[in-house]
């Protein structure tokens, strides 16, 4: 059996994308999707030198795109010296195993991208038998395919085994090393409990938010910490739990795992003890990239996930990130054609249906640090609430404090 099942994409390899425009993703949708696969693949270290997009009513069973579109994306792998192409859907054992045969290099689908990344990034044991989980689970269907040269068993004298045969073998194997890792994940779940409550009747607000929306910069800004932040997806795999003292009340402070589109359940899974502490917060604060083009559509991808999770009736402060980078084109006065989001102003997003939330969202840059009062304030307004229900003998204390402040 093979040692190492970790897809590896090495910095220095070329990579082409590969996408579909269907009745339910549209053009725009499409190259959405694949400037967001582009960056999966920068992060992991690949270039990506050009991106395939074919319209179709379905995926083909046997090649993902059509004969003539695989032809042409033979044409240019070989002309380009390009070394894996990606596709932006998962594809199945029989796909790989057709495509491979027509283009003869490393192919990999958005599932298994993710997971090279999270293999990358994993640093505690935690999070690497999270992802060792999911890598196998992924693994698992896909046997056929990695194993068709030891399909038979082997003959002649001496070679005669039970029956099974090496596929089967491998299948075993990988079987008991999932439920290893299960186990081994469970007892890790129970030493986090014990930890959790251990750390007592303190507020505790999670940072929640799509990949990359700059949440462990907030984090960093917030509990004056030094978490690793880039701007790459995924660059926090593993949670992280700060004490911040807002004025005078203390409160945990946490940073997860960021959300992504078409992240696959057995990813979710994998990562559910890392998730356990937003289920557990008592405050969520819904980190958004209102830079984003399509931030909107990342808040539903978050909503949905949190909803997957448990967790989406608790407090939410929507905290609206990255104005300094935000963008807009004024519409000509002459132009009647209705407005698209790249023309629509930060005031008027701002009151858009963001108005509706009031105290429930705040507008930041952690980057250069605006509003981040006006959050911490808000943070505070809400930590108090529920420290004052668990401790409310401490309602003197917040009073004598606040005289104080009023004196100064």
């Amino acid at each position: 059996m093979k040692e190492d099942i970790k897809i590896s994409t090495a910095e220095s390899e070329k990579a082409a994308l590969v996408g579909l425009i269907t009745p339910r993703q549209n053009e725009i949708k499409a190259n959405e999707y694949l400037d967001e696969l582009a960056f999966l693949a920068d992060t992991a270290g690949a270039v990506t030198v050009k991106k395939f997009l074919q319209r179709t009513e379905y995926p083909n069973p046997r090649t993902y795109v059509g004969k003539g579109k695989l032809e042409e994306i033979r044409l240019f792998v070989e002309e380009n010296d390009i070394s894996v192409v990606i596709f932006d859907d998962d594809l199945s054992t029989k796909q790989v195993s057709n495509i491979e045969r027509e283009l003869k290099v490393k192919i990999l689908d958005r599932t298994s991208l993710i997971l090279d990344i999270f293999a990358k990034r994993a640093q505690t044991a935690n999070a690497k038998a999270q992802v060792e989980l999911a890598q196998y689970q992924y693994l698992l269907p896909r046997l056929t395919r990695m194993w068709t040269h030891l399909e038979r068993q082997r003959g002649g004298i001496g070679m005669r085994g039970p029956g099974e045969t090496q596929i089967e073998t491998d299948r075993r194997i990988i079987l008991d090393k999932i439920s290893r890792l299960k186990e081994e994940l469970r007892n890790i779940d129970k030493q986090k409990s014990i930890q959790r409550k251990n750390r007592g009747k303190l507020t505790r607000v999670a940072l929640v938010g799509y990949t990359n929306v700059g949440k462990s910069t907030l984090m960093n800004l917030l509990s004056k910490s030094d978490v690793f932040a880039e701007n790459k997806l995924f660059a926090t795999l593993d949670t992280t739990v700060r004490k911040v003292i807002i004025d005078n009340l203390p409160f945990l402070l946490t940073d997860t795992v960021g959300f992504i589109r078409k992240l696959p359940t057995h990813l979710v899974e994998s990562f559910k003890s890392t998730l356990d502490e937003v289920r557990d917060a008592d405050i969520l604060l819904h980190v958004v990239d209102i830079s984003h083009p399509q931030f909107e559509e990342q808040i539903e991808v978050v909503n949905k996930t949190l909803e997957e999770l448990g967790a989406s009736d608790k407090p939410v402060i929507m905290v609206f990130n990255k104005i300094d980078a935000f963008t807009y084109t004024p519409k000509d006065e002459d132009d009647l054609t209705p407005k698209t989001r790249e023309n629509i102003s930060l005031d008027e997003l701002e009151s858009s249906w963001m108005s509706r939330l009031g105290d429930d969202c705040v507008f930041i840059s952690a980057k250069k640090g605006i509003n981040i009062d006006e959050l911490k304030q808000k943070i505070y307004q809400r930590a108090k609430e529920i420290h004052l229900s668990r401790f409310p003998y401490n309602d003197l204390l917040f009073q004598n404090y606040a005289e104080i402040g009023d004196t100064e």
